[in-house]
């Protein structure tokens, strides 16, 4: 997902995409665990994704303080 799709969510959506991707890594992180994924790097696209939401939600944070 891509900054610019992630912009255009209310912060409400953001909050729930969230929450919906760190168990989709935690469940990818399992099942690496168990046996090796076909591509490995789908953890590493989870987290960055959870990381970009996580970065707006912040923003928008701060935004609203000041």
């Amino acid at each position: 997902m891509k900054i610019k799709e992630i912009k255009e969510l209310t912060t409400k959506e953001i909050a729930e995409r969230c929450e919906t991707e760190t168990a989709h890594l935690a469940q990818l992180k399992l099942q690496h665990a168990i046996s090796p994924l076909d591509n490995a790097n789908q953890i590493l696209f989870v987290r960055r994704d959870i990381a970009r939401m996580k970065t707006v939600l912040r923003e928008r944070a701060l935004n609203q303080q000041n």
